[in-house]
């Protein structure tokens, strides 16, 4: 285990090889089509993020990963591969230093089914990251480690 980052909201995000899978709450996918990042709007927020989510019962993580891209994206034809287990641990507030892990992935899609069936308003294919990050204290710091690793 590396403790990687630890900002000013008291945000603390390690990097791992492998935990037990039963610690596996949730999945991050950093996805990319065309040559460019794939980004997700939520419907209550202006801002963007990876799709993602949590695991629902039964799920492997991976089905996890797979449900969350395309429920998330529309993304029907694509190839997914894991980089790294994270979690996270932040100060204050409920379950207060408590790590949650989820599993990161990396994920390039091929194509996409013409409406979205989620809570997601719409995606976003850009060359460059956001500025405007849903989660700015976790997600950027998910992309440094997939480019630390050379997965991009």
């Amino acid at each position: 285990m590396e403790n990687v980052y630890l900002n000013e909201n008291r945000t603390e995000v390690n990097f791992y090889d492998s935990v037990p899978d039963d610690l596996l709450k949730f999945a991050v996918i950093l996805a990319r089509a065309d040559g460019k990042w794939v980004f997700c709007k939520h419907r209550a927020r202006d801002t963007y993020e990876v799709p993602g989510g949590h695991r629902e019962p039964g799920e492997t993580i991976l089905e996890t990963a797979r449900r969350e891209l395309y429920e998330e994206t529309g993304a029907i034809e694509f190839e997914i591969r894991p980089i790294c287990v994270y979690g996270v641990r932040k100060e204050g507030g409920s379950g207060q230093g408590q790590e949650s892990f989820g599993m990161l992935y990396f994920a390039e899609i091929r194509s996409f089914e013409k409406e979205l069936h989620s809570e997601i308003e719409k995606i976003l294919l850009s060359r460059d990251l956001v500025e405007n990050w849903t989660y700015p204290e976790i997600q950027p710091k998910l992309l440094a480690e997939a480019k630390k690793r050379k997965l991009f």
